[in-house]
Protein backbone atom coordinates (compact mmCIF):
# COMPACT_ATOMS: atom_id res chain seq x y z
CA UNK A 1 0.00 0.00 0.00
CA UNK A 2 1.30 3.44 -0.95
CA UNK A 3 1.51 6.27 1.56
CA UNK A 4 -0.66 9.24 0.53
CA UNK A 5 1.36 11.82 2.46
CA UNK A 6 4.17 12.25 4.98
CA UNK A 7 3.55 13.86 8.37
CA UNK A 8 5.73 16.36 10.19
CA UNK A 9 5.11 17.41 13.80
CA UNK A 10 5.82 21.00 14.82
CA UNK A 11 7.05 21.85 18.32
CA UNK A 12 3.58 22.46 19.83
CA UNK A 13 2.37 19.09 18.50
CA UNK A 14 5.37 17.28 20.00
CA UNK A 15 4.79 19.03 23.34
CA UNK A 16 1.14 17.95 23.30
CA UNK A 17 2.04 14.33 22.56
CA UNK A 18 4.56 14.29 25.40
CA UNK A 19 1.98 15.75 27.81
CA UNK A 20 -0.71 13.08 27.35
CA UNK A 21 -0.80 9.52 28.63
CA UNK A 22 1.85 7.47 26.76
CA UNK A 23 -0.76 4.92 25.60
CA UNK A 24 -2.94 7.73 24.25
CA UNK A 25 0.08 9.24 22.46
CA UNK A 26 0.84 5.87 20.82
CA UNK A 27 -2.78 5.57 19.66
CA UNK A 28 -2.72 9.14 18.26
CA UNK A 29 0.48 8.42 16.33
CA UNK A 30 -0.93 5.07 15.13
CA UNK A 31 -4.09 6.79 13.82
CA UNK A 32 -2.08 9.50 12.09
CA UNK A 33 0.08 6.86 10.42
CA UNK A 34 -3.03 4.89 9.39
CA UNK A 35 -4.61 8.06 7.94
CA UNK A 36 -1.54 8.54 5.77
CA UNK A 37 -2.42 5.31 3.92
CA UNK A 38 -6.23 5.44 3.65
CA UNK A 39 -8.84 8.15 3.22
CA UNK A 40 -11.07 7.90 6.28
CA UNK A 41 -13.00 10.91 7.67
CA UNK A 42 -13.05 9.20 11.06
CA UNK A 43 -9.26 9.69 11.16
CA UNK A 44 -8.67 12.88 9.16
CA UNK A 45 -11.35 15.49 8.57
CA UNK A 46 -11.39 19.01 7.13
CA UNK A 47 -12.47 21.64 9.64
CA UNK A 48 -12.38 24.97 7.86
CA UNK A 49 -10.32 26.74 5.23
CA UNK A 50 -6.95 25.02 5.18
CA UNK A 51 -7.18 23.43 8.63
CA UNK A 52 -7.75 19.70 9.12
CA UNK A 53 -7.95 17.51 12.21
CA UNK A 54 -6.53 14.09 12.99
CA UNK A 55 -9.09 12.39 15.22
CA UNK A 56 -8.43 9.85 17.96
CA UNK A 57 -10.65 8.48 20.68
CA UNK A 58 -8.90 6.69 23.50
CA UNK A 59 -10.23 5.83 26.95
CA UNK A 60 -13.37 7.96 26.48
CA UNK A 61 -11.34 11.07 25.58
CA UNK A 62 -11.35 12.74 22.19
CA UNK A 63 -7.87 13.82 21.11
CA UNK A 64 -7.38 16.17 18.18
CA UNK A 65 -4.23 17.11 16.32
CA UNK A 66 -4.81 20.07 14.00
CA UNK A 67 -2.90 20.13 10.76
CA UNK A 68 -2.52 21.69 7.33
CA UNK A 69 -1.17 20.56 3.96
CA UNK A 70 2.14 21.63 2.43
CA UNK A 71 1.98 20.80 -1.28
CA UNK A 72 4.93 22.92 -2.42
CA UNK A 73 6.87 19.79 -3.44
CA UNK A 74 5.05 18.25 -6.41
CA UNK A 75 6.34 14.75 -5.63
CA UNK A 76 5.86 14.56 -1.86
CA UNK A 77 2.79 15.83 -0.07
CA UNK A 78 3.44 16.83 3.51
CA UNK A 79 0.91 17.27 6.29
CA UNK A 80 2.07 19.51 9.13
CA UNK A 81 0.65 18.86 12.61
CA UNK A 82 0.47 22.24 14.30
CA UNK A 83 -0.76 21.35 17.78
CA UNK A 84 -3.12 19.12 19.72
CA UNK A 85 -5.75 19.26 22.43
CA UNK A 86 -8.30 17.15 24.25
CA UNK A 87 -11.72 17.92 22.83
CA UNK A 88 -14.31 18.64 25.53
CA UNK A 89 -17.28 19.80 23.45
CA UNK A 90 -18.97 18.54 20.31
CA UNK A 91 -17.47 21.36 18.24
CA UNK A 92 -13.80 22.21 17.82
CA UNK A 93 -13.28 25.53 19.63
CA UNK A 94 -12.65 28.51 17.35
CA UNK A 95 -9.55 29.43 19.37
CA UNK A 96 -7.95 26.10 18.40
CA UNK A 97 -8.66 26.69 14.71
CA UNK A 98 -7.30 30.25 14.96
CA UNK A 99 -4.16 28.95 16.66
CA UNK A 100 -3.64 26.42 13.83
CA UNK A 101 -4.14 29.18 11.24
CA UNK A 102 -1.58 31.38 13.02
CA UNK A 103 0.92 28.51 13.12
CA UNK A 104 0.25 27.82 9.42
CA UNK A 105 0.87 31.49 8.51
CA UNK A 106 4.14 31.50 10.48
CA UNK A 107 5.18 28.22 8.83
CA UNK A 108 4.90 29.76 5.36
CA UNK A 109 6.82 32.94 6.26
Amino acid sequence: MRRLFEVEFLEDAIEFLSSVDPKAARKIIYNIDKASYIQDPELLKKLSGEIWEFRTRYSNKHYRMLAFWDKRDSRNTLVICSHGFVKKTSKVPDKEIKQAEKIRNNYYK
